[in-house]
């Protein structure tokens, strides 16, 4: 199990690799700003994920609900981290946050406090941040059972 207190040094530059590879899929004809993610299950495996454009704008989709959306439809729903790159024509740029949307989907199925979100610019050089500092007083599952 990958746990959060597991997530060292070779763990997280395997996750910055996955999410570039990632990158390299992405369909970006309009804004040429290519993003990857790598999402990392609480059994160990990585979901990678790809923005994918359209050019009516709305149907647009991020790397990270791509990550999530792929690996929720193979059974899984505990998640430990996600890795996010991202850059204009394929170069990694400045560090690449999660847009709102992603924020939520990442609440419902992930611990706001436990739940890491790196974002890289490169194998060296990232950023851990929990869902919480992201989306502080986010609404999720947890709200509605309330």
């Amino acid at each position: 199990m990958a746990k959060c207190e597991e997530l060292n040094a070779d763990m997280i530059r395997r996750l910055i690799d996955r999410a570039i590879e990632g990158m390299s899929c992405a369909y970006t004809p309009y804004s040429g700003f290519r993003v990857g993610a790598a999402l990392l299950t609480e059994s160990g495996e990585i979901y990678t994920g790809c923005n994918i454009e359209n050019a009516a704008y709305t149907p647009t989709n991020c790397a990270e609900r791509t990550a999530f959306f792929k690996a929720v439809s193979e059974g899984e729903r505990h998640f430990t981290a996600i890795c996010i790159v991202g850059g204009k024509d394929g170069k990694l740029a400045d560090y690449t946050s999660p847009c709102g949307v992603c924020r939520q989907v990442m609440m419902e199925f992930c611990e706001p406090e436990q739940f890491k979100i790196i974002l890289a610019i490169s194998r060296e050089e990232y950023r851990i941040y929990t869902l919480k500092e992201l989306l502080p007083e986010g609404f999720g599952p947890a709200r509605i059972a309330r």
